[in-house]
């Protein structure tokens, strides 16, 4: 059992990584940290908490993330993407309003899973840098680190060389890599290439499998129609998120290289994630070295996305 605390900032396509990950019989979400990115913090933790009222698990910590980048500007939404309120068409019950706990319990769920936490960060790096700026010597009791971001020898998503979570805070990207250790990258290389379909989502919500099933067809249309927008001809959208959390519990999903990374902060060139290619390339002595996801097994991603979404929450 993978015991995972959750740095997200939901979004659709973070809230479909909630769902599997409180569905996945492998995982245990002993935390989830709430952020600005896709949506307003405030947005992202109504969402997050809507989710974990439909699973019954309220017992979840629910942890106050950044709201705004370290360098302090306006961060930029985008509501055509991922709805007003960050789950496409499905707005929250009013009722249902997230209340945050301290930023402090991260430190509280570190020690006290000390040597077998794992930390998954599917959103803008901001909260997961503070940890560092904040209490350096409780991240060196992580076991590992799964970050959602970069892109590397392939266009970006927001710019024409960065990814979304690495462009919305790259000096946050930069701090966390140049500190973290046992990282792995899950970068548009692969996400990119992991889209579900309209005909599996048609199969994972034929029947009312868990509380969630009557939510996933509605955000996740919406969302497919916003790629439709942004690459004609895309029959489906890809599960950035939810593919972090399925390389965590089925490894062989992916493949990788081990290389330092580093993330560009000028503004021309503002996100993008850099490594060296060359043939022959040896790491230096001082390198931190990082697995960087390059290909993907595309039918175990899909099989594994099926089989977690149609559980039941006591399978």
């Amino acid at each position: 059992m993978k015991k995972i605390l959750l740095f997200c900032d939901p979004g659709i396509d973070d809230s479909l990584a909630i769902m599997y990950a409180l569905l996945h019989p492998n995982l245990e979400v002993v935390g989830i940290v709430s952020s600005y990115g896709n949506v307003p913090q405030e947005k992202a933790t109504n969402n997050a908490a809507y989710l974990l009222k439909l699973a019954g698990r309220e017992d979840i910590p629910l942890i106050g993330g950044a709201k705004g980048p370290l360098s302090g500007e306006i961060t930029v939404y985008y509501p055509e993407i991922h709805g007003p309120e960050g789950l496409g068409p499905i707005r929250p019950p009013e009722t249902i309003v997230g209340e945050l706990l301290n930023y402090d319990r991260v430190f509280d769920i570190i020690e006290k899973y000390k040597g077998e936490l794992t930390i998954v960060d599917v959103g803008r790096n901001t909260s997961l840098a503070i940890a560092f700026i904040l209490g350096e010597e409780h991240m060196k009791k992580v076991k590992e680190y799964f970050i959602m971001g970069g892109a590397f020898l392939v266009p970006g998503n927001v710019t024409p060389v960065a990814e979304a979570n690495f462009h919305g805070d790259p000096i946050a990207a930069n701090l966390v890599l140049s500190k973290a250790k046992n990282v792995t990258i899950v970068p548009l290389n692969v996400t990119n290439e992991a889209i579900v379909t309209s005909e599996v989502v048609d199969y994972i919500t034929q029947v009312p499998f868990n509380p969630f099933t009557s939510l996933i067809q509605p955000i996740f249309e919406f969302y497919a129609d916003a790629y439709l927008e942004l690459v004609p001809g895309m029959n489906g959208a890809p599960m950035h998120d939810v593919l972090t959390l399925s390389a965590l519990t089925k490894p062989e999903v992916l493949q990788y290289i081990e290389r330092p990374v580093t993330v560009q902060i000028l503004e021309d060139t503002r996100g993008q994630s850099v490594t060296d290619f060359r043939p022959g390339w040896e790491p230096e002595p001082t390198d931190l070295l990082h697995h960087v996801a390059l290909e993907l097994d595309y039918q175990l991603f899909i099989h594994d996305f099926v089989d977690v979404m149609t559980k039941s929450l006591n399978e």
